[in-house]
């Protein structure tokens, strides 16, 4: 009965009940296409960094700072921090075993540097991986000539749009083969190494940041990061262990006949590069201390990537791996630390917007307020007379919430189906996207906005609390109307 004097009501007052519907629907609109928009963005920058870079999570060395692929996550003091290495992959990777819910996992070390080639710099950031298993987590990167990197071997791996790049500032086009001159610098002084173009890559991501990724193996990168390989499967003979020996003078070191039948049993060649490796090993502190303990258990990976099976909830698995790897000084983190910037300035980006919702939602509370204020003024003659007849003042509430009620809902109804047509219209228009951050964070280079059923309901339950709440004073106000005043107006 109240509900179908509620829709009378209405019809009747259809001036102040369009003017409501149409400002709670306008509020819903934009509210609903700007989360249809942040949910692609995440669903789009998700899909791009853990499919091409990130994984679904990562484990790297605990620290005061959270650090992402290629720094700290902290821009201001980002400079004055370097990439940790993890101390204990070897036990780690033992408590990895013990989680179903992950498909694969593989190392990285996250190199900043320069490269060089036909006489051309650029910055460049290099990720040396373990080929064996990197390609298997990452299922968006594609081969586009060359061959992916094998284990084992030396080589570096360009992105087309890189490639592209070179050929249009040297005239030159990279070929497989080609020779690759990386540069780093750290405390130990400069380190200089030089691979051959192995292969050329593209991402599904696009983003200029994708564009300057590097995949060379593992070895080079721990070389220019300087990063000592810390094994245990590695017997020293009397030979070698007479390189340590302290009575030794540097003259004895570098004795012909001795460095010559090292380096022959160890390379088979008179690598410049091996030279330096095994020079930089035997005076290394971890060498003369003696640091045992690091060894065995690995500590030559700057990260570990996960890759979790389908449907497996990232959350849960991250908190049960903090507890397990805690011992091991090490953290699991979600792929959006991972990402750095981009991810978390999106995040930022939907709070923000979020929260100018909020307060476009209040002044539109206050404006509906105002309307239905006008509105009960306008019907005291009605209510006085439905007080007279012996309504009591939680029927007038439910009347008049039941009314309001119904405005939030066609409100809302009305707000999500102008949001659709509004999306279907944008998206008809197929309209390029040529900054290539905005790409990224869309996952696309054409603006291409889905429908969400997460913000279709969230949009649709703002409308009807919006209503709800503009009607609590209207509502005090209008149970307080005394039948004789009313007759009197």
């Amino acid at each position: 009965m109240i509900f179908l004097m509620a829709i009378r009501n209405i019809v009747r007052n259809k001036k102040n009940s369009i003017v409501v519907i149409l400002l709670i629907g306008v509020i819903t609109t934009l509210f609903f296409i700007g989360n249809c928009i942040f949910t692609r963005s995440n669903s789009g920058l998700r899909q791009s960094y853990v499919d091409n870079l990130t994984g679904d999570i990562i484990i790297e060395k605990k620290t005061d700072v959270t650090m992402n692929l290629f720094g700290a996550n902290t821009p201001i003091i980002e400079e004055f921090f370097s990439i940790p290495v993890i101390n204990s992959y070897n036990n780690i990777t033992q408590k990895l075993k013990e989680f179903p819910e992950i498909q694969a996992y593989t190392g990285q070390v996250s190199v900043l540097c320069y490269m060089d080639i036909f006489d051309l710099r650029s910055g460049a950031l290099l990720c040396g991986v373990d080929a064996a298993t990197y390609f298997e987590v990452f299922p968006g990167i594609k081969l586009v000539e060359g061959d992916y990197l094998k284990a084992g071997e030396y080589g570096a791996m360009i992105t087309r749009e890189k490639a592209d790049e070179i050929e249009r500032q040297s005239g030159k086009k990279p070929e497989i083969g080609t020779p690759l001159l990386f540069t780093s610098a750290g405390e130990s002084g400069f380190r200089i190494r030089e691979v051959p173009l192995a292969g050329i890559f593209s991402y599904t991501a696009k983003g200029r940041f994708m564009n300057e990724i590097i995949i060379v193996d593992v070895q080079t990168a721990r070389a220019l990061a300087q990063i000592q390989v810390a094994t245990s499967d590695v017997e020293a003979g009397e030979e070698q262990l007479r390189l340590l020996d302290s009575e030794l003078s540097i003259d004895d070191i570098f004795e012909e006949a001795l460095f010559a039948e090292e380096m022959s049993s160890a390379t088979g060649t008179d690598d410049r590069a091996a030279l330096e490796d095994a020079l930089d090993y035997f005076f290394s502190e971890s060498a003369v201390s003696g640091g045992a303990d690091d060894f065995s258990s690995g500590g030559d990976w700057n990260f570990i990537i996960l890759k979790l099976k389908k449907g497996a909830s990232a959350g849960r698995v991250i908190k049960e791996l903090n507890a397990a790897i805690q011992p091991f000084g090490a953290v699991a983190l979600n792929w959006r630390f991972a990402a750095g910037g981009s991810a978390l300035i999106l995040l930022m980006l939907q709070a923000l917007f979020n929260a100018g919702a909020a307060l476009v939602g209040v002044a539109g509370v206050i404006a509906v307020i105002n309307i239905m204020l006008i509105a009960v003024f306008r019907r005291s003659r009605e209510i006085g007379s439905l007080r007279a007849m012996g309504a009591s003042d939680s029927y007038i509430r439910t009347l008049i919430l039941c009314e309001n009620s119904v405005s939030g809902i066609l409100a809302g109804i009305a707000g999500i189906l102008a949001g659709v047509t509004v999306l279907r219209i944008v998206n008809n228009l197929h309209v390029p996207l040529n900054n290539e951050l905005i790409a990224g964070l869309l996952g696309g280079e054409v603006l291409e906005i889905d429908f969400s059923s997460g913000a279709a309901l969230l949009s649709f339950s703002a409308a009807l609390v919006l209503s709800v709440l503009a009607s609590i004073y209207p509502v005090e106000t209008a149970v307080k109307i005394q039948p004789a005043d009313a007759i009197r107006k």
